[in-house]
């Protein structure tokens, strides 16, 4: 089969297109031909030795895939033609990938291939931030910063469901204009304003109750000047390629709180919150309620294309590879 691999940490992230043993379902396991394999940020640091797991070498990146099962392991609950989505520790960026039992769940039938690969990562990201970290109330007022990417997208539309008035960020007029066909009421274009002051204009000063971001960095500083009393900032993610100082002090005088969200422990922490999560999101996709946002799909042998785009916000939504 074909698959890119990381052969040596290099600065410049290099993969190799090269042709690989297809891999062999263990028990419990089984082998999905791959259909849809996800990109997020976290794989544009993984190839540079930057993220935080980092595998033995060399490796496969990607660690989100949705596919048809090929082969499945002894005790494994799937069998050959079931469709899988699945959240991967690696190897999702090739024809066909060895996929564990935590972690993968049925497609229903009515449910197209390359929007299920949307639901391993962004969608239980933006679930858990709002609902299990934030404890998002009906009434509240959410700013969902990079409105118009993956864990942003997801956010947008599940924070509306839930009876929240949305504020979103995000950079230029096309991306804050997708932001407002998603359901933000209200957008800020951070490349044409402040955001602070935009945050305390839109609220009347009173401020946020909760900040979603994916961002970090200076985002990650000033969004706790722009929470409310009791306000909870969720950090999900670095996109900007800094981790924030985050000064105590704000905490403290707003009787706020900052959480965090690593959605790939919960396999390991929390697996019986992964089948309830999956089948909710499964049934607020039939009933039109989210829709994942897929508009940049590239070729499987364009993955490096697909990373260099992403990381330099060129993309929107969730950007799928695609055999």
């Amino acid at each position: 089969m074909k698959a890119w691999t990381v052969e040596r940490i290099a600065e410049d992230g290099a993969m190799a297109f090269t042709e690989q043993p297809r891999p062999a379902a263990g028990g419990g396991q089984c082998v999905i031909r791959v259909e849809a394999a996800g990109v997020n940020f976290l794989d544009t640091l993984m190839i540079r030795g930057q993220y935080q797991v980092k595998p033995p070498l060399p490796f496969t990146p990607g660690i989100e895939v949705a596919g048809t099962v090929v082969e499945a392991g002894p005790g494994s609950p799937y069998r050959e033609g079931d469709r899988l989505c699945a959240l991967l520790d690696h190897g999702g960026f090739a024809e066909y990938a060895r996929v564990p039992r935590v972690g993968s769940e049925r497609i229903p039938d009515d449910f197209p291939m390359r929007e299920a690969v949307a639901l391993p990562i962004i969608y239980p990201t933006a679930h858990l931030a709002l609902r299990h970290r934030a404890n998002l109330q009906a009434g509240e007022t959410v700013l969902v910063h990079a409105g118009a990417g993956g864990v942003g997208s997801a956010a947008i539309q599940l924070a509306k469901h839930w009876g929240a008035r949305v504020i979103a960020t995000a950079g230029g007029p096309d991306k804050t204009a997708l932001c407002r066909e998603l359901g933000a009421d209200l957008v800020i274009d951070y490349t044409a304003e402040p955001l602070v002051e935009a945050v305390r204009a839109a609220t009347g000063g009173a401020g946020v109750d909760v900040v979603v971001d994916p961002v970090g960095g200076k985002v990650a500083t000033d969004s706790l000047r722009c929470l409310a009393w009791g306000g909870r900032l969720v950090i999900v993610g670095f996109a900007g390629g800094a981790i924030a100082d985050l000064p105590a002090n704000r905490l403290l005088l707003k009787n706020a709180a900052a959480l965090g969200v690593f959605w790939g422990e919960y396999r390991r922490h929390h697996p019986e919150l992964i089948a309830p999560l999956f089948a909710e999101l499964f049934e607020l996709r039939r009933a039109g309620i989210i829709k994942p946002l897929i508009r940049d799909v590239f070729p499987l042998a364009d993955a490096p294309k697909a990373l260099e785009a992403l990381g330099a916000r060129r993309t929107v939504g969730k950007v799928v590879l695609v055999p």
